[in-house]
């Protein structure tokens, strides 16, 4: 029998809650436990239902998700977070992905894509949209070069090959995409990513897209 994933959908317009939640009951192994208008109220409708995710606007009155994110990941850690927004929201969504969301997607994806990204995040993966690296670097390209931080000692500890698949993590490629390129198996990508996230010590895969996008440049260096 399959494991039913509780959903909480936090978004101020009822329209497009309405819309997600018939196509998401759709689903055999999503329910949608209860909807929120704003972050206050999801959160009190978390500490009744215990969703499993949930999936947060960005823009709300009253509480807005990056607030939201920030609460659940102190007071409900095990709950996951993926954000629904668009492309304007460069800095909220920045903001939510360094507070604990798992992920980003844009409104607009295809019902079916969302359910598979609801999965996986359910599973403890990262989800990132289209386009979402490339915008989080954009903030970083305005930073001077006496501004620009210096490469960690432990990116070159990293070998060609996990250099490699970082690279393609920073633009947003899945695990079943790197190995297709690299032509290696799906569990060797695995493997090299948990030895990248070891040595870099970061938390996710979005850390690892966000770190290898301000240090591009030294990911390049054949030294």
């Amino acid at each position: 029998m399959t494991d039913i994933i509780k959903v909480l959908l936090v978004d101020d317009q009822n329209l497009i809650r309405q819309g997600l939640k018939a196509l998401l009951e759709l689903e055999p192994d999503l329910e949608i436990v209860g909807e929120a208008e704003n972050g206050e109220i999801g959160l009190h409708f978390i500490e009744q239902l215990y969703p499993d995710v949930v999936l947060m606007d960005i823009r709300m009155p009253v509480m807005d998700g990056v607030a939201t994110t920030r609460e659940i990941q102190k007071r409900f850690p095990k709950i996951k977070v993926l954000v629904l927004t668009t492309f304007d929201d460069d800095e909220y969504v920045k903001a939510a992905l360094q507070n604990g969301a798992m992920g980003y997607l844009l409104k607009d994806t295809p019902s079916e894509e969302l359910a598979v990204a609801i999965r996986a995040v359910h599973k403890g993966y990262t989800q990132l949209g289209p386009g979402i690296v490339k915008k989080l670097l954009n903030q970083f390209s305005h930073v001077t070069p006496t501004q620009s931080p210096s490469p960690p000692p432990s990116l070159a500890e990293l070998t060609p090959r996990e250099k490699e698949v970082l690279q393609l993590i920073a633009i947003g490629a899945s695990n079943r995409e790197i190995a297709q390129q690299l032509y290696i198996s799906e569990g060797t990508v695995k493997n090299h990513v948990t030895n990248i996230l070891n040595r870099l010590n970061l938390r996710d895969r979005t850390q690892a897209a966000i770190f290898a996008n301000s240090f591009f440049p030294s990911l390049n260096d054949p030294n």
